[in-house]
């Protein structure tokens, strides 16, 4: 018994790798900074939209609305030529300007979610997490972006059957696109500060309802700019919604606009409207 040899080890004892037990004791170093945000933006957004699953009925209610504006306020017009349009009809000049409208008129209350967010004590669990505050609030604004697509589209479809001249370059229709999310981004921030800053629904709804139709009036949205008294140009060349008319006008349409100026404006809009919303997220949760 003692001199029999001594039993040999497995072999998969004597193949595996050191490195492989270091691994096991020390874990990978979790990604953090620019890495992480891409991922967590998504899955947020992706978060925001799943709402939409239990109850779709806020997007047919907001679909009413612009298919009124184009009915009647735009067959209306065009019949009566009052407004210069630059030889195109005046339905024709009016159907991008009611997806912008429409966009903002979805984005400008989104702040009321985050109130109930927080009251609900949701707000405080996701600000514990390690998503930065800027891919919470990035999260929030493009989902929604894509509402707004979603009754952008319907004002596309309203408007094709209406006659209006779209175009549907595919290249155009993925430019119009970006630039729905964008603008929608910014508004949806401007009402996050907005929130951040007043802290109840009530005000924030009165705050909201006393913006949203100067911002319209005051764009090229329902008429060209030449046409508008001095002082309110300077107000409509300070107003994001008229880059996105703008943009959305030179894509859908074909006339004459300055993309990169509208594209440059609303890239900068966003990305303060996040920075601003971002930094008083943490007031609102108190």
């Amino acid at each position: 018994m003692s001199g029999a040899p001594a039993g040999r080890r497995p072999d998969s004892a004597e193949t595996v790798d050191p490195a492989r037990f270091e691994l096991l004791l020390v874990p990978p170093r979790p990604r953090t900074g620019l890495r992480v945000l891409p991922s967590r933006v998504i899955a947020m957004c992706v978060v925001e939209l799943q709402k939409l699953r239990h109850d779709r009925t806020e997007l047919y209610t907001r679909a009413v609305q612009p298919a009124l504006w184009l009915l009647i306020f735009g067959e209306t017009f065009t019949h009566l030529r009052a407004i210069p349009t630059g030889g195109i009809p005046y339905i024709d000049f009016l159907a991008p300007g009611i997806i912008a409208q429409s966009a903002m008129f979805i984005s400008i209350f989104y702040g009321i979610m985050i109130i109930w967010e927080r009251d609900a004590g949701i707000l405080t669990k996701l600000l514990v997490t390690p998503t930065p505050r800027a891919a919470l609030i990035s999260g929030k604004a493009f989902a929604s972006g894509v509402k707004a697509l979603i009754q952008a589209l319907v004002v596309i479809l309203i408007a094709a059957a209406l006659g209006v001249g779209l175009t549907w370059n595919p290249l155009k229709l993925l430019g119009v696109v970006v630039v729905v999310i964008l603008g929608s981004a910014f508004f949806s921030c401007l009402s996050i500060t907005i929130a951040g800053i007043v802290l109840t629904r009530d005000r924030l709804m009165g705050i909201g309802q006393a913006i949203t139709m100067p911002l319209f009036f005051a764009s090229n949205a329902l008429y060209p700019v030449a046409i508008m008294p001095g002082w309110l140009q300077v107000v409509s060349r300070i107003n994001p919604l008229s880059y996105q008319v703008d943009a959305l006008r030179g894509l859908l349409l074909g006339t004459s606009s300055h993309l990169l100026l509208d594209f440059g404006v609303l890239i900068f809009a966003a990305a303060l409207g996040i920075t601003a919303a971002s930094s008083l997220l943490g007031r609102l949760a108190r």
